[in-house]
């Protein structure tokens, strides 16, 4: 069995442009989002878990339906999206075989065309942590931290 992670921070949205409110969590196990919910009734339910306090405002992982961006390697450019809170992009956009092997590697979700990310149970656990000012300070990647501002 993996090991349960509770992410929490002081305002939780499920969609990126949802309503933000306080006192919620996300509980992930492995690369999936097991509960979205109170803090208190996750930490009560769940008491052994690990729980990382993230400061800014918890959310979904962005969807990138954009060129990705230049650098001057593909790992470098899938980095560039993490440090945005990017955790899909769409296909059409990796045609370069090299690119699409740095994607996979950095556990990016492909997708066949834009959907808007949702923080549901059951679902992916792809999450961003954002500042007052739209900065990215964390990326959880199928359930790793892929990107954290130092």
């Amino acid at each position: 069995m993996s090991v349960r992670t509770l992410h929490t921070a002081p305002l939780l949205r499920r969609t990126p442009g949802g309503e933000s409110v306080p006192g919620q969590a996300v509980l992930v196990g492995g690369d999936r989002i097991e509960a979205v919910g109170p803090l208190a009734e996750l930490i009560e339910a769940y008491a052994q878990v690990r729980v990382r306090r993230w400061p800014g405002t918890l959310g979904p992982g962005l969807v990138h339906d954009g060129p990705l961006p230049a650098a001057p390697t593909p790992r470098e450019r899938v980095h560039a999206l993490l440090r945005r809170g990017v955790t899909a992009v769409l296909a059409e956009r990796l045609t370069d075989p090299a690119l699409r092997a740095a994607v996979d590697r950095g556990d990016l979700l492909v997708l066949p065309a834009s959907v808007p990310p949702h923080l549901l149970a059951g679902g992916r656990a792809d999450l961003a942590v954002h500042d007052a000012d739209g900065t990215c300070l964390v990326t959880v990647a199928a359930g790793r931290i892929a990107h954290r501002r130092a």
